[in-house]
């Protein structure tokens, strides 16, 4: 009836309403347009639905996931003019002003035991097999509920029989659906996976948190190894217990070595209510996390964010907090949180307020503006090890002030997402940089500093989807330190400088889904370190280096999708002599020309992995 008329947008707890429309005008096909008010956002898209309809199919909007207090934003996105316009609203909670409402009954028995048995399948034929009567007392005290059924049973299985034995006499005196996911998160047994746990309640709901970001923060925070082996585990952990998802939106059946740029993980609203119910549990001033929203000039941010406008609100300021309705006068101690997420958007200004985060490691700062300036307390922050920025808008986002990081003694780790990046400062004690849909014109082209000046010290350069990357700075290959290069995804980057074989000590070079990248530098062999390389996808490839047969520390060669190459240069005839095996992860095509040189000379420690990427558009923003 609707046939491509059918719009899906999810609105949250705390939904921006231009946002949703603008992610309403990508999903018709249009560049999403920049709103200076929500009125002008709404008229807009009256106009956008009411040219839809002209093409005499009905509309549907779907607004999933509308909260209690939240359901006025319904009305805005009501038309009457359209014919054969309709809302479809999804909810936990019941709204009088809707005349059609449908309750959803819990699952009965039969559905019910079967999704628990869904997720309670162990892989290992030496885990735990409870009897079904146990199954059924344990079904039945989830009530139907799909959601304790999916993360109960993913927390019990692989478990031994005390732990579904307590957790059925837990469920019994716990009927409540937040005390059955608390009774999950209860059986965690390892502390630095449930702190874990507990700092995705940071992130806003809905949100696909990008892997590489929560590798950051926990090798930091909580001494995980570098390569992100640890985070992963937790992850994986995570996602086995249904405490959270992992969605990968790129895969091919071997992975590219410690890679997970195409990693996300998302949390249920309920589960991320539960870790910021536990982060709460402390005062203030010895809470690990905090988090604060200062969208809408402010109105949003917690009680123990006093007063706008007012030096010092934070570092101990007297304040008057409301307790059981009286006033009562409290001296607020330091912050010492470890982790602050920040939310801010065009409202904010950098002089509203001065923090006192001294003890703070991890800074996320959440954007919803196409300006942002960094205040000047930053300066102070003298332990600050992670800086991530991210920007939930549809423009990137342009950078002021990114000077004052240049005092910042310990800042290790630096991920930007979706902004402009600013000219480069000092960044002397920086090992990590991380691009992602960024713009990086002015930090590259125009930049009054060397850029080997100013991260002297790096180890690692991700650039991800940067589509304004034509080519790498040669100044970068001055960095002797870097041992990880990626770049991938950057469909504008004709090639490399051919100073990049400066970079001696460089161990993993990925530049996959570079489309346009016609050649690679030659004399590769003085890049002796490197014992991982991918160039999967890079289409317009036609050859690869004459000598890089003569890297004699590779052991992994990704090339499946290079449709450009049609032969091998004879110097991998060498590759017979290395004694270590050398996997080759390629398509059919690839094979092949592996193949025929195999018919003319052995190389016995070559091994040929064909596999075949996973197409999909996962990585779209509005997937579910």
């Amino acid at each position: 009836m609707f046939a491509d008329n059918i719009f899906f947008q999810t609105v949250s707890k705390s939904p921006n309403l231009k946002s949703i429309v603008q992610t309403l005008f990508e999903h018709c096909g249009h560049r999403a347009p920049e709103f200076q008010t929500d009125e002008e956002a709404i008229n807009r898209l009256g106009n956008l639905l009411r040219h839809v309809g002209d093409k005499g199919r009905p509309i549907l909007l779907v607004l999933d996931d509308v909260w209690s207090g939240t359901d006025s934003i319904v009305e805005k996105f009501k038309f009457s003019t359209i014919p054969g316009y309709k809302i479809v609203v999804t909810s936990r909670f019941a709204f009088r002003r809707f005349h059609t409402q449908f309750h959803l009954k819990p699952l009965g028995d039969d559905d019910a035991v079967s999704l628990f048995h869904h997720f309670t399948q162990a892989k290992d034929t030496n885990s735990y097999k409870p009897d079904e009567n146990l199954v059924h007392e344990i079904v039945r005290g989830c009530n139907g509920s799909p959601l304790a059924l999916k993360v109960i049973g993913g927390s019990l299985c692989h478990h031994p029989y005390e732990f579904w034995q307590t957790m059925k006499e837990r469920l019994k005196s716990n009927k409540d659906l937040d005390s059955h996911l608390q009774n999950c998160l209860d059986i965690v047994e390892d502390d630095k996976e449930k702190e874990c746990f507990m700092d995705l309640g940071l992130f806003p709901e809905d949100q696909r948190i990008r892997v590489p970001l929560l590798n950051d923060m926990w090798t930091e925070l909580h001494e995980l190894d570098e390569d992100g082996v640890k985070a992963m585990n937790i992850i994986h952990s995570l996602d086995s217990k249904n405490l959270a998802n992992v969605i990968v939106t790129r895969k091919v059946a071997t992975d590219v070595e410690m890679y997970y740029n195409n990693h996300f993980l998302m949390q249920h609203d309920l589960l991320r209510e539960l870790a910021n119910h536990q982060s709460n549990q402390e005062p203030i001033e010895r809470r690990k996390r905090l988090a604060i929203d200062l969208t809408q000039n402010g109105k949003n941010c917690p009680n123990w964010l006093v007063g706008q406008n007012q030096p010092g609100i934070v570092s101990r300021t007297l304040s008057f907090l409301s307790v059981r309705g009286t006033q009562q006068q409290q001296k607020q101690e330091q912050v010492t949180a470890r982790i602050m997420f920040v939310s801010t958007d065009e409202t904010f200004t950098p002089d509203w307020y001065n923090m006192n985060l001294a003890e703070t490691e991890v800074l996320i700062l959440n954007i919803h503006s196409n300006k942002y300036t960094f205040p000047d307390f930053i300066q102070k922050m003298r332990k600050l090890k992670v800086l991530i920025v991210t920007n939930q808008g549809f423009h990137p986002c342009e950078l002021n002030n990114f000077e004052v990081l240049s005092s910042l003694p310990c800042l290790k780790r630096i991920s930007l997402e979706k902004v402009s990046v600013p000219s480069l400062c000092k960044l002397r004690k920086l090992r990590n940089l991380s691009l992602y849909m960024c713009t990086t014109k002015q930090a590259f082209g125009s930049s009054d500093i060397k850029i080997s000046d100013a991260l002297p010290n790096l180890v690692e350069l991700n650039i991800d989807y940067c589509m304004d990357m034509v080519e790498l700075p040669s100044d970068f290959c001055n960095i002797m330190t870097m041992k990880k290069l990626s770049i991938t995804n950057c469909h504008k980057l004709s090639k490399l400088p051919p100073e990049i074989v400066m970079l001696k000590n460089l161990e993993v070079l990925r530049l996959s889904s570079c489309s346009d990248l016609k050649e690679m530098p030659e004399s590769v062999e003085r890049l002796q370190q490197i014992w991982c390389l991918d160039i999967s996808e890079c289409i317009s490839l036609t050859q690869l280096p004459a000598d890089i047969g003569e890297l004699h520390s590779l052991r992994k060669l990704y090339m499946w999708g290079c449709s450009g190459l049609n032969e091998l240069p004879h110097s991998v005839t060498s590759f017979e002599n290395l004694k270590h095996v050398i996997h080759v992860i390629c398509d059919d095509e690839a094979a092949a020309l592996w193949e025929h040189f195999k018919e003319f000379t052995s190389l016995p420690n070559l091994m040929i992995v064909k596999v075949r990427a996973d197409i999909n558009l996962r990585w779209l923003p509005g997937f579910h």
